[in-house]
């Protein structure tokens, strides 16, 4: 074997020479004068920055040679949240190529590309080392590298990739170790055979048939250079998935080829000009098995990718992540099974983020329905889709509120409206509302309201709010963006975006990885961006805005809310063209993406659920019914997870107030302490920007005249109370407590009077009565009766039977109504008067009254909750069906009768 390697390098050492001609000529002894100075300069240097003692006691920490290490694979270690084993992966799709199997063309590339001077150098190559000190002098450490072939492989097999002083010695040493046990041509075939080139692609050989199909032999120029390119950074110069920077990698391997002498500036230049997919293969994954945590790993296998120089499939690393096993587990039955979700067709997809709110950390990814593959397409990450109105929050309202300091009372007038270029714009309701607060406007998703907040926010400053959320725009935006129009996102990416509003205005970067443990124990800890994004005031408002939408009677998410959770969040959905509903056969009704994006204090999820309608087929559309999936995954994974994690509310920060406003008040009015409740709502605004202008339309209204008797002869208290300024809709409240106890309500109606039988002798009877005018509730008025405590009893009343009275109680001793239509006015509570009379018997029913009367409201109170609820929650999926095209809207919210009705949608309305 010698002998074929003395003679390939002879080969290759002849062809140099007739490359370089008559250039080549003997070397001076000035020369070598030249070169001894400056190998002792650089070794001057070195010692200057390590010293002598550091480097001998790094050097006696190096580890020991090992061939097997040098020339095998080692297998990583993923673990989950907890620190337990998940999964283990290398070992697989890697084909050793000998040295003397290796075209000159793809050596050549080699060495022109990562150690032009490999054959020349003892392992260390002292020149460009002296280069690389100087720079990293004036520019930092670490600034420039000049490892040889022979540190990349000890770096790959035994070290760190850290630019630390330590581990540049220590590989420097073991380098000069390697060079001294195993030929040149050794070294070479095992840094080709042990890099790594993306896409499972370990070593030459098998990036060759990954991307090619090809063995080495049959590559042509620039496909040997797209893959010598690869290995400096294998995700980033992925050609499937940046082939742009695939291209300028591989241009640059081809112009150091040309500068060495190994190809010619037209052989340079041809290859340049070929489009980097040429000849590229479609990755065969199909023999690939999957497991539930498959969708996690992929991002797991990027993102350690790009914290470094390091590789999942032969690094031998130890990577703790952030995953969830369970939430992971039951995210993926979700998708991939019928038991939670009842999914209409196996080609509808759906992808599904769950972050936890606080720290950023992926706790779940749903990949994918009926997955197949490893390292597939992830409709989580890797699919971006138009949001629809999740966008809102982000890019319209939260800068509203950031930079203008609106608050959720803020009226905007949705009425009929047009883009700044004239193009119309309309609701998916096809109605106008008149003038709503910010707070109606976001829940109900309305159009025309979000256009006239970006407006008055400003596209600029709306764009860099959205970036600092982790969703940049790559161009300027137009004011389509204000619906989801420009900007496609993953679910990733939302639910990043979307955690700053639950995390007081932090954003922290979605990350799968928490650290990595190397070989030789180092810990490289995952270094994720957090930063504040917003002010808290601005997190806080836009959160209870967002609480509406899923739990008013007008809100598009009322489907997604879990009532015993504080959740807020939002719907999207986005429409297909006019052109593509008649080419397709898609009704009106029919849109293209549903989304739904919402937290809490503890977690945040984004869903999407769409078809890939590939180009060219049929495209299929979300129905009514499919438009709901999103929701329904939401609210499951969310419900899933709160099983075994208390929730707490969001805390409303210093920086914002509470204030009870005048409905409909345009400029706000604050209510003052006699403004009836109906007339209130209580809003919160930026602490500073709060109104300031107090109502005077409303009084204190006058307490009863009240008074109390007893009446020994009848044993009965009779109360009477007067009200001369009442209207005919007084109404009056009556409370008792006896000796001190409890009060509990008598009576609610309009009568003025009320009579008490059987008083316990010896015991004292407090009574007050308050006014109730137009839901203003005067003072209570009081007074007492003592009882004698030698009361008499009636003679014809034996001890067994007491409670016979009661039965002739309504016609004896309760007051008569005044008619018909005051009985339609009494409250329910009425009932709980005859309970009063009923048990007025036996000492301490009245409490029992209390609880009754309290109960009997409490449930009509919970009836006409749950009614709203259900009526709209038909009402928000049946909705409209002429639901406009050109609006990136899907929600079709419980409407009230609109006075100024719009005209059907326009069919010609471009979609966002």
């Amino acid at each position: 074997m010698a002998e074929k390697y003395n003679t390939r390098e002879e080969r290759r050492k002849q062809g140099q020479t007739q490359k370089k001609g008559q250039n080549k000529s003997p070397q001076k002894p000035t020369n070598m004068l030249k070169r001894i100075f400056l190998i002792l300069v650089t070794i001057g240097i070195i010692g200057l920055v390590a010293g002598g003692a550091a480097m001998a006691y790094f050097i006696s920490d190096a580890p020991e040679l090992d061939e097997k290490l040098l020339k095998d694979p080692v297998t990583s270690k993923i673990l989950d949240e907890n620190g337990k084993l998940l999964a283990e992966i290398g070992k697989e799709n890697r084909d050793y190529v000998n040295y003397e199997d290796i075209p000159d063309l793809v050596e050549e590339a080699f060495l022109a590309t990562e150690d032009s001077r490999f054959y020349e150098h003892h392992g260390v190559d002292f020149l460009r080392l002296g280069s690389a000190v100087i720079a990293n002098v004036k520019n930092g450490f670490g600034s420039e590298g000049a490892s040889t072939l022979t540190q990349q492989v000890i770096k790959r097999s035994y070290l760190t990739p850290d630019k630390t002083i330590k581990r540049k010695v220590q590989e420097m040493w073991l380098s000069i170790q390697l060079e001294r046990k195993y030929t040149k041509e050794e070294i070479f075939e095992m840094y080709v055979n042990k890099i790594f080139f993306a896409n499972r692609a370990n070593g030459i050989l098998t990036a060759s048939q990954t991307y090619y199909g090809k063995d080495l032999s049959e590559l042509k120029l620039n496909e040997a250079a797209m893959l010598v390119g690869l290995p400096q950074s294998p995700s980033r110069y992925d050609p499937y998935k940046y082939p742009e920077r695939a291209k300028e990698r591989r241009d640059i391997v081809l112009h150091l080829m040309n500068k060495h002498g190994y190809i010619t500036e037209t052989e340079m230049k041809n290859a340049q000009s070929i489009d980097i997919t040429e000849g590229l293969q479609e990755i065969d994954k199909s023999q690939i098995d999957t497991t539930a945590y498959d969708a996690f790993i992929d991002l797991v296998i990027e993102e350690v990718g790009d914290m470094g120089d390091y590789n999942v499939f032969t690094d031998g690393l130890e990577i703790q992540t952030t995953i969830d096993k369970d939430a992971q587990e039951y995210v993926y039955n979700m998708l991939n099974s019928d038991e939670i979700i009842n999914y209409p067709s196996k080609d509808l997809q759906a992808g599904v983020t769950l972050l936890d709110t606080e720290t950023g950390e992926i706790k779940a990814v749903g990949g994918g329905r009926n997955t197949t593959v490893k390292r597939g397409w992830n409709y989580a990450t890797d699919a971006k889709r138009s949001p629809g109105s999740t966008i809102k929050p982000i890019l319209d309202y939260g800068p509203a509120v950031e930079y203008l300091n609106w608050s959720t009372y803020h009226q905007i007038k949705d009425e009929e409206y047009r883009y700044s270029d004239g193009t119309p714009l309309k609701n998916a309701s096809g109605r106008h509302y008149g003038t709503v607060t910010t707070r109606e406007a976001l829940a109900r998703s309305l159009n025309i309201p979000a256009l006239k907040t970006l407006q008055a926010v400003g596209l600029d400053r709306a764009r860099d709010f959205a970036t600092d959320l982790g969703i940049p725009f790559d161009k300027e935006i137009t004011e389509s963006a204000a619906l989801g129009g420009g900007k496609d996102v993953s679910t990733l990416e939302l639910a990043g975006a979307y955690s700053s509003f639950g995390n007081n205005g932090i954003y922290n970067e979605p990350h799968s990885v928490k650290k990595i443990v190397l070989r030789d124990k180092t810990t490289i800890k995952n270094k994720t961006e957090s930063k504040p994004v917003m002010k808290d005031s601005t997190a806080f408002i836009v959160t209870d805005m967002l609480k509406s939408v899923m739990k008013e009677p007008y809100g598009t998410g009322r489907l997604a809310n879990i009532p015993s959770l504080p959740v807020a969040g939002k719907t999207g959905s986005t429409n297909f063209t006019p052109e593509q509903r008649a080419a397709n056969n898609i009704p009106s009704s029919g849109v293209k993406d549903s989304w739904m994006a919402g937290y809490t204090t503890n977690y945040t999820v984004a869903v999407w659920a769409g078809y890939d309608n590939a180009s060219g087929e049929q495209m299929e559309y979300l129905g009514e019914s499919s438009q709901r999936i999103p929701k329904s995954i939401f609210k499951n994974l969310m419900e899933h997870m709160a099983q075994s994690k208390e929730t707490k509310d969001f805390d409303q920060p210093d920086s914002v107030v509470k204030v009870g406003v005048i409905k409909g008040s345009n400029p706000a009015v604050k209510a003052n302490e006699y403004t009836p409740s109906s007339k209130i709502t209580y809003e919160y605004y930026v602490k500073g920007h709060e109104p300031t202008q107090v109502t005077t339309e409303y009084e204190k209204i006058d307490s009863p005249g009240i008074s109390a008797s007893y009446n020994q002869e009848s044993i009965e208290i009779n109360l009477s109370w007067s009200y001369p300024k009442g209207n005919g809709n007084t109404q009056f409240e009556v409370k008792m407590s006896v000796d001190g106890g409890a009060q509990s309500v008598l009576k609610k109606s309009k009568d003025t009077s009320l009579t008490i039988p059987n008083p316990t002798p010896g015991s004292k009877y407090t009574f007050s009565v308050v006014a109730l005018v137009d839901n203003q509730q005067s003072d209570p008025a009081s007074t007492s009766v003592k009882i004698p405590a030698e009361a008499a009893v009636p003679e014809d009343t034996e001890d067994e039977e007491i409670e016979d009275p009661a039965e002739g109680e309504d016609t004896e001793q309760e007051t008569p109504a005044e008619g018909e239509e005051d009985k339609q006015d009494e409250d329910k509570n009425n009932n709980g008067e005859n309970g009063n009379k009923d048990n007025n018997d036996n000492n301490g029913n009245n409490d029992n009254n209390d609880n009754g009367n309290n109960g009997n409201n409490g449930n009509g109170n919970g009836n006409n909750t749950d009614d709203g609820n259900g009526n709209n929650g038909e009402d928000v999926e049946g909705g409209d069906d002429t639901t406009d095209p050109g609006t990136v809207e899907e929600e079709k919210p419980v409407e009230t009768p609109d006075p100024d009705p719009n005209p059907d949608p326009d069919p010609n309305q471009d979609t966002e």
